[in-house]
């Protein structure tokens, strides 16, 4: 009875640390069960912070993703012939775009199908969570941005979907983490 108990109290416990461990890496932000961090990696101290985009006219472009997107400014400043400027999400300060303006610059491709846009190597799109895809998709169209092709949901990584492009072509994603 006594090695019985043993047992189950050691299979109990072996199975309570595997479920914790299992767990413990499981995020409900990215839907996903993340991989062990690698902090003994040389370059443990690197993480993600800003995507720049180039675009033309500075002061457009900080006044577009303030009035649409609601932007914050965090810092302006010059460089060389450009004005640049670091901006961050309404209610975070975990993600920055760095707006480069001015200057010399080439035209950009402006796409209206989602699928000639990946036919494009290169940057792609920047993407911002959102936490209900309906509510933000209602208040872009109010402010009058014009979505490439229709939202769609994405079983494979449960997020709903969804894209447009700044003035100057530059390509934003929305995803909902959103269980079908």
């Amino acid at each position: 009875m006594k090695t019985n108990i043993k047992l189950t109290l050691t299979a109990f416990v072996c199975l309570t640390i595997a479920a914790f461990s299992a767990s413990a890496q499981a995020d409900p932000e990215t839907g996903f069960v993340m991989p062990a961090l690698n902090t003994q990696s040389p370059l443990a101290g690197m993480s993600g912070n800003h995507v720049g985009i180039r675009v033309p006219d500075y002061k457009a472009a900080v006044k577009w993703y303030t009035e649409k997107l609601d932007f914050r400014v965090i810092k302006e400043w010059p460089y060389a012939d450009e004005q640049l400027a670091y901006l961050a999400p309404a209610n975070s300060n975990d993600f920055w775009l760095e707006v480069l303006a001015e200057g010399k610059l080439k035209p950009v491709v402006k796409f209206n199908d989602l699928g000639k846009s990946l036919e494009e190597s290169g940057y792609h799109h920047i993407c911002l969570h959102v936490d209900d895809m309906d509510k933000t998709l209602t208040e872009l169209k109010k402010r009058g941005v014009t979505l490439v092709g229709q939202p769609f949901y994405l079983d494979v990584i449960s997020r709903k979907l969804a894209f447009f492009q700044d003035p100057w072509g530059n390509m934003i994603e929305l995803a909902e983490v959103k269980k079908k």
